[in-house]
Order: structure tokens, then C-alpha cells, then sequence
């Protein structure tokens, strides 16, 4: 078995009073926030393709963000963006797929056609899913947002060649899982809603992933986390 990859160092993040590290002097950042789940995407695709040395890691504090970031760095002044050959890209789905295809390392994507496509089905139903679960916050929750899960788990048993969305480890789960570790603490924890009851290839997922390095790094506090969409979704009702 695989020992354990050692566990990073991780830089305090950066707020209003920080200094900017030097744009474009040569170094690859992950310009990030670690409660992040979009960041945490390419977070993990960074740890899974071993590119701690290669991509580093500069976070910031979102709350108090430093002015240079959208004056120097990236106007749209969100996170994750990275700083590669001279330029500032974002988007984190886009960001998954430009670090897998630029850098060394594990691929994420499979080149079976099949997968292929299903992939793409399930790049694409990710947004949807998203603002499913979100809207459900707000609303009755598990009433609302179980058909989302329903679709998740019917998708992990279209391929039998592992337990993942397309049979081995890939940039699809990646694009789920920030999401999926989030809901699953908030929904148990607002609603009593156990998000694996009754599915066990998402729960066998979930296991799964927690046994991935790349991803155990990234996971975010959850008490954290509850406190974080406490104040977000229920002050709204």
C-alpha cells in the first residue's frame, strides 16, 4: 500500500494589510482561499498530479482581501486564478483541465470514448447540481435537493471498473467533491439529512475519496463550514 504523501506546509493566508509576492517573476502561483470548494478543485488536481514544488500556493483571506489582488492580479477578484507563463487565468473547471494538460503528472481525464462522453455529461450537470443543492438551503433541503443525489449515485454505477464517476479517479470527481464533502456536513448537521442513506455507491464514493491524499490535504473545518452557511443560508429565511 501506497504510503501517505507528507503533509504540506501551508502558507498563512494573505489579507488587506499583506504585501503582493512578485507578479510574474518566473514562479507558477495558485492564487486560492483553503475554504474555497471552486479553489479546492484545482487545489487537489495540484496535490494529484505531484505538483506541490511546481504550482505554489498563495491564499488569501477573502474576508479582508488585499486591493492589489483586483488591481494587479485578477480583476474579477475571485479565486482560484493562476499565474502561469506570463499570464492570469481562472475559472476553476477550465483551471482543472489547463493544469492537468500543462504540467506533468498523473492524467485526470480517460481517453476511452465512452468515458469520454460521460465525462462530459457530468462536467456539464455540475453547475446544475450545484445551485440545486444551494437553493434547497433555503428551502425544505432534502425534499428539494434529493433527486440531485439520486442522479449522482445512478451515475457511479455506470462503470464497474471502481468506484469513482468513471470507473477510475478523474477530474470529474474532482469537480464534484468540494461540493458533495459541503453539503453532506451542512445538510446532516441543518437538516438531519444523511446524504448517503439509501446510496451506497455515494457512500462508497465518499470512502473512497477520503483515502486520496491529493483531496484529505484540502478538506476544509467542518465546524467551519456549518457556522460559514448557518450565517449564509438560514439568516435569509
Amino acid at each position: 500500500m501506497a504510503s501517505p504523501a507528507a503533509v504540506e506546509n501551508l502558507p498563512p493566508p494573505l489579507n488587506s494589510s499583506a504585501e503582493q509576492p512578485p507578479l510574474f517573476d518566473g514562479t507558477t502561483k495558485l492564487y486560492t482561499c483553503y475554504t474555497c470548494p471552486f479553489a479546492q478543485r484545482v487545489w487537489i488536481t495540484r496535490n494529484y498530479k505531484g505538483l506541490q514544488d511546481k504550482i505554489k500556493l498563495v491564499p488569501l483571506n477573502l474576508q479582508d482581501r488585499p486591493a492589489w489582488y483586483k488591481e494587479k492580479v485578477y480583476p474579477m477578484n475571485k479565486v482560484p486564478a493562476l499565474e502561469h507563463n506570463g499570464k492570469i487565468i481562472g475559472e476553476s473547471l477550465d483551471l482543472v483541465k489547463y493544469v492537468d494538460s500543462n504540467f506533468e503528472g498523473p492524467s485526470l481525464f480517460p481517453e476511452d470514448p465512452e468515458k469520454k462522453k460521460f465525462g462530459k455529461e457530468l462536467w456539464s450537470y455540475v453547475d446544475e447540481f450545484i445551485k440545486i443543492v444551494f437553493t434547497s438551503f433555503k428551502g425544505e433541503g432534502p425534499k428539494e435537493c434529493g433527486p440531485a443525489f439520486d442522479h449522482l449515485e445512478s451515475a457511479l454505477g455506470k462503470f464497474e471498473d471502481g468506484p469513482f464517476f468513471l470507473g477510475q479517479f478523474s477530474g470529474v470527481d474532482i469537480a464534484y467533491i468540494p461540493f458533495v464533502e459541503r453539503f453532506q456536513i451542512f445538510l446532516s448537521e441543518a437538516f438531519k439529512y444523511d446524504i448517503t442513506a439509501g446510496r451506497p455507491k455515494l457512500a462508497a464514493w465518499i470512502e473512497e475519496m477520503n483515502k486520496i491524499d491529493a483531496y484529505k490535504q484540502t478538506k476544509t473545518d467542518p465546524k467551519e463550514l456549518v457556522e460559514f452557511y448557518n450565517k449564509r443560508f438560514t439568516a435569509q429565511q
